[in-house]
């Protein structure tokens, strides 16, 4: 079973830096570290999650994503590339680190998980300060450590594009198909939401 959180609640976005100074000074309210290159992350959903499934779970798994080009010339960061822009390959590059964390190293208690969390997104922050402001040349745009460049082909991508491709046009093609298609798309995001304000 998977599921993915973004405790920041929303993205990092240069070109919005109230969000950012909100973020910062949320922290500094909170006496926590102040966070450069990410947001401070919000605790309720994570909590609720781990704890509703945590019979389900024996990892969490930390992924941290940073983009090559996306600084001025100046360093500033820019915003994230969109999908488009990435296909177009104006972002040449993607940079993921993955951290494997066992369920039974997370606490329980909702203001223990909150220090770890922040903790984990300060280990974020120091990330992505090495990948967008190194002071050496050859560490710029790279996470410390050992690099895997994976590569996608063809074979691997294009079936299950025709796939999926080919189960929404059959889906929408139908009327019944269609009525599906909207009613789980309606009441899956209702029940969603419901649930998670049930839980928190």
């Amino acid at each position: 079973m998977y599921l993915v959180i973004f405790p920041e609640g929303t993205r990092y976005n240069p070109d919005i830096p109230k969000v950012i100074a909100d973020s910062q000074a949320f922290s500094m309210k909170e006496g926590l570290p102040v966070l450069k290159h990410v947001l401070t992350p919000r605790i309720k959903a994570t909590h609720v999650a781990i704890e509703t499934m945590q019979d389900y779970l024996d990892a969490v798994y930390d992924v941290t994503v940073a983009y090559e080009n996306t600084t001025t010339q100046t360093g500033q960061r820019k915003e994230a590339p969109s999908m488009t822009e990435f296909l177009c390959k104006e972002c040449p590059r993607i940079h993921i680190n993955v951290e494997r964390i066992d369920i039974k190293d997370i606490p329980k208690e909702q203001s223990f998980m909150r220090r770890w969390l922040h903790e984990r997104f300060e280990v974020k922050d120091r990330l992505l300060t090495e990948f967008y402001e190194a002071t050496e040349p050859e560490n710029l745009n790279k996470f410390p450590g050992e690099g895997h460049v994976a590569k996608l082909s063809l074979k691997k991508t294009v079936p299950p594009l025709f796939i999926l491709a080919g189960v929404t046009a059959g889906m929408l093609c139908t009327e019944t198909g269609r009525k599906v298609y909207m009613n789980t798309w309606i009441y899956g995001t209702l029940i969603g939401c419901l649930w998670v304000s049930i839980k928190a």
